[in-house]
């Protein structure tokens, strides 16, 4: 048996990158998985890959009624929702005296607000299940400032709060929330990009992280092997903010 066998977990954003890895990690360890995005044409591709246990639904992640069909399309499907995977996000980068406000309200809608309105939408389903695992993909942008990235770094901070006030509210329903705090992920086009090894050796481990450490980490999490594990901080980035 997998380490998340016959769990109903919902991924945002998983259509590429950090996402996709989640979800191919959590349905190799027996998971169904619901996962959005909004490109319809990669998600497709994608179930049609990963096969019967899993399910792509288009969804823009600002929108409130989006999150209602999504848990009522994943509950139809598979069963009430026992792990929800905030892992949707963006960035814009500016200086703060030139950095756009439209800029920074969409940043904020898609990293900050969207989180907010999934982890409101799935506590009905988590309730239903007898419990569940929160987790909300943040970044070491949310425990420390990161330059040219007002927008980006307010929304990361705001997610390291709100998941520890889920984490208080939600824990008499044996409902779980933690966040995630990776540094910059090693992805083919930065790993032979010139300034590749700079980045890795200002690491104590002295590599760059790769998506599937991240993956992990959302399974360790997504699993009862964290089941005393909520309100906590999940750093993973080689030692970084050590120093």
């Amino acid at each position: 048996m997998g380490r998340v066998e016959g769990k109903v977990v919902i991924v945002t954003g998983g259509t590429g990158g950090m996402g996709e890895s989640h979800v191919k990690k959590l349905i190799h360890e027996g998971a169904k998985v619901v996962f959005t995005d909004l490109d319809k044409e990669a998600g497709k591709a994608l179930q049609e890959k990963m096969g019967e246990r899993s399910l792509f639904i288009q969804q823009d992640v600002t929108d409130s009624d989006s999150w209602n069909k999504v848990i009522a399309e994943a509950e139809h499907h598979f069963g009430p929702v026992g792990v929800l995977v905030n892992n949707a996000g963006i960035n814009y980068s500016a200086a703060i005296e030139v950095f756009p406000e439209e800029e920074y309200d969409r940043v904020i809608e898609v990293n900050q607000k969207a989180i907010f309105l999934g982890m409101r939408a799935v506590v009905s389903s988590m309730k239903k299940a007898g419990g569940g695992s929160i987790i909300n993909i943040s970044s070491i942008g949310g425990i420390r400032g990161r330059l040219e990235s007002i927008a980006y770094s307010a929304s990361k901070f705001a997610v390291t709060g709100m998941t520890k006030v889920a984490a208080l509210e939600l824990g008499k329903y044996q409902i779980r929330a933690n966040s995630i705090h990776p540094s910059l992920v090693n992805t083919g086009m930065f790993s032979e990009s010139s300034g590749g090894n700079a980045v890795a050796s200002d690491r104590p481990l002295g590599r760059v992280l790769t998506k599937e450490e991240v993956s992990n980490l959302v399974l360790h999490l997504a699993s009862d092997e964290s089941s005393y594990t909520t309100g906590a901080e999940c750093v993973i980035d080689g030692g970084l903010t050590a120093r």
